[in-house]
């Protein structure tokens, strides 16, 4: 049977845009509903507040932060956008492409967000823009919708200007396009103090980190119960990485950070995020994980737990040692303490603890004094951080205003010393070798000391095992 050729086959290609006959016909025949914006319960409010605190800050300075963009994977694929934390914190928004502009006023500042308004039928871009044509990416919510929503003046970000923008102090969460664009470079100034004002966290932004917190608890406890699943049927850390990873994006957005899961041998390398290896049925594994809620605060929470239910001798050894570091760390949590005095008592404790089992080629003092850190070569990692909109908040905040400074109630930040003897390590002995243990809580300064957050999973070996053996007979 032969097919003949239609009489167009062999054409150069058109561009549907440049074909009047489908510009006419996709253009109509659409209804006209809008689309509410909906941003997180009490985000504008608690936005509205953050411009608040900013301006007191810089008065008469113009002020710039973007939302970011999303690198480009390949073609119009891109990578999942995430909103630049200053940008959220800020507008309660999570717009691509979008850009806050605060414009100094007396007593204050005027505020206008700007954002590419999504591409709606009759327009070239609702077909041929992949990233906000409706065609592609579903009805979306205008610029009036947002600014009903946020209670702030938006503007399509086509407007912005560059008189407008002159001399701003600009975040450095700004795209480098935009930077291009209008001439401008990231303020150290600026950065600094929303590193400072986003330390201390508000009420609504607290209640925002319990959600967080208390969806992760619950993500472990599916995670523990797809153990002897994971065993039996050879599925292996992704598995259980996979679990926590479709918990997060069920419950809120999405995880805070890559998910770690390392067993046995794997649970030593502190960004085991491969997770390719298999769950050893005799072996504890070593789980880092945290959700990021819908409003973008995150948790970060560590558990070692016995895949068996049951910890070694020797692992529970090295547990009972972390544990004993990781209380002598949240024990300095309180305000007025230097930031550092956490992890200065919880590494004299790991230190002796080494020194005891006579794996430290030098005296306890000696190890811990600053050219020694001999006890490093089983922790090199470090063992606390802000938390909040990002895993590691304020990374960017000096150092007199991070590590130097002195808790306020109000901060969030995370404790979590651990052990990591690698299993190519012939400094420890062999039944030593591929033991990682981390303990890791989110505590909440208050006024009177410090709040763990994540106090609903037992830090005590034996209460650790007590509460896997529980999730384990859950399994299905």
């Amino acid at each position: 049977m032969t097919h003949e050729r239609p009489p167009y086959a062999g054409t150069r290609y058109p561009k549907l845009a440049d074909i009047e006959a489908f510009t006419a016909f996709i253009a109509t025949g659409w209804g006209d509903d809008p689309v509410p914006a909906t941003p997180v319960e009490g985000a504008a409010e608690a936005a509205a507040s953050h411009r608040r605190r900013l301006s007191e800050r810089l008065p008469g300075k113009t002020i710039v932060v973007s939302s970011g963009i999303a690198p480009v994977r390949n073609d119009d694929n891109e990578y999942a956008f995430r909103a630049n934390s200053d940008f959220v914190w800020l507008t309660g928004c999570q717009v691509e492409g979008g850009a806050l502009v605060m414009t100094p006023r007396l007593g204050g500042h005027d505020a206008r967000l700007y954002l590419p308004p999504p591409f709606r039928p009759g327009e070239t871009g609702f077909f041929g823009n992949a990233n906000h044509g409706e065609l592609w990416v579903g009805a979306s919510p205008g610029l009036r919708e947002w600014s009903d929503a946020l209670q702030i003046d938006v503007a399509p970000v086509a407007e912005l200007d560059d008189q407008r923008l002159k001399g701003a102090l600009a975040s450095d969460s700004v795209s480098d396009a935009l930077l291009a664009h209008h001439g401008l470079e990231p303020s150290a100034v600026l950065n600094r103090h929303l590193s400072r004002l986003r330390m201390i966290k508000d009420a609504w932004e607290i209640g925002q980190m319990r959600e967080a917190v208390d969806a992760t608890v619950e993500g472990f406890a599916a995670v523990v119960r797809e153990i002897p699943r994971a065993v039996r049927d050879g599925l292996g850390e992704r598995w259980l990485q996979g679990t926590f990873d479709r918990h997060s994006r069920t419950v809120g957005n999405g995880t805070g950070y890559t998910t770690i899961v390392g067993s046995g041998p794997h649970a030593p390398v502190l960004h085991w995020v491969r997770c390719d290896g298999p769950v050893l049925p005799d072996a504890a594994i070593l789980l880092d994980m945290g959700v990021e809620a819908n409003s973008l605060y995150t948790a970060d929470v560590t558990r070692t737990v016995p895949a068996n239910g049951t910890f070694s001798p020797r692992q529970r050894e090295v547990h009972d040692l972390v544990e004993r570091a990781h209380r002598a760390g949240m024990a300095q949590i309180r305000p007025g303490t230097v930031y550092l005095d956490f992890h200065f008592a919880a590494m004299e404790v790991i230190a002796q603890g080494l020194h005891d089992w006579g794996l430290l080629p030098v005296s306890v003092d000696e190890a811990l004094s600053p050219a020694g850190q001999h006890h490093r070569r089983y922790l090199a990692c470090g063992i606390g951080h802000h938390l909040g909109l990002d895993v590691h908040d304020c990374s960017s905040a000096e150092y007199e205003d991070y590590m130097g400074a002195e808790l306020r109630p109000g901060v969030v930040m995370t404790v979590e010393p651990g052990l990591y003897f690698h299993a190519n390590d012939r400094t420890v002995p062999p039944e030593l070798r591929g033991i990682g243990v981390r303990l890791e809580d989110d505590l909440l300064v208050t006024e009177e000391g410090a709040e763990v957050l994540s106090d609903a999973l037992p830090i005590d070996a034996a209460g650790v095992e007590a509460w896997t053996q529980a999730r384990l007979r859950e399994s299905p």
